[in-house]
């Protein structure tokens, strides 16, 4: 079977050797040949051609993992015996949590060491997904669900429109495109309800899968590149 060819600058960023806004750089400034040849824009390569990039500095590997936070663990900034997710991942490379999860919440934290991607994910101007399985301490009413979905004012911020989907009649799944302390804990207060569980399940296309608990999967192949390209890299 012939190998699918694939243009450079997808190339390069695949080998980590840049993003491809890097890559078309450094394709320009004539650092790059294919085959003995200087390459060119739209030039197009497989695995069995030449690439040889005119670097003195070493391609960066990013790593992406996807974790199941449990409860209990602290994203950051913990105290007295509190554990913190990079305590309790033990990664052959020094990876960050992108975003936060409260103590009591549990599921999906992205780790990494690819410090482009935390404001490109964090942004609320960005409008990236962030999808939570929530339950509360009582049914809830159309009324709940209007508010939910258009926006509550929280005390120092109003919160953005989310995309609201009942699950059963104390359990629903919110998306958010932002990410404010505690926000959906605070959102429900304010309409009289209590969250009595909370769990991440999904950031852009990422989604936690078999994962179990204090576990994690690596996030590779055509999944990395969907979830790069959604955030312009």
């Amino acid at each position: 079977m012939e190998e699918k060819a694939i243009r450079i600058n997808k190339y390069l960023a695949l080998k980590g050797y840049e993003t491809r806004r890097g890559a078309d750089e450094i394709i320009t400034k004539g650092l790059v040949t294919i085959n003995g040849k200087r390459a060119v824009l739209g030039d197009k390569v497989t695995e069995a051609d030449v690439v040889v990039v005119k670097q003195k500095r070493k391609p960066t590997q990013y790593v992406y993992l996807a974790y199941n936070k449990p409860k209990g663990i602290v994203t950051t900034g913990a105290q007295g015996e509190e554990k913190e997710i990079v305590d309790a991942v033990h990664y052959r490379t020094r990876v960050f949590p992108i975003g936060r999860l409260d103590k009591d919440s549990y599921g999906l934290i992205i780790l990494t060491n690819d410090g482009r991607i935390t404001d490109r994910l964090l942004n609320p101007e960005k409008n990236h997904e962030k999808e939570y399985v929530v339950t509360v301490n009582k049914k809830f009413t159309p009324a709940f669900m209007k508010h939910m979905s258009s926006g509550i004012d929280i005390g120092d911020h109003m919160t953005k429109p989310a995309k609201f989907k009942k699950i059963k009649e104390d359990v629903f799944s919110l998306t958010l495109t932002e990410g404010k302390n505690r926000q959906i804990r605070r959102m429900t207060e304010k309409l009289g309800y209590t969250v009595t569980d909370l769990k991440r399940v999904r950031v852009q296309n990422i989604e936690l899968n078999a994962v179990k608990p204090g576990q994690y999967r690596e996030i590779v192949d055509e999944e990395q590149e969907v979830f790069l390209n959604s955030l312009g890299l």
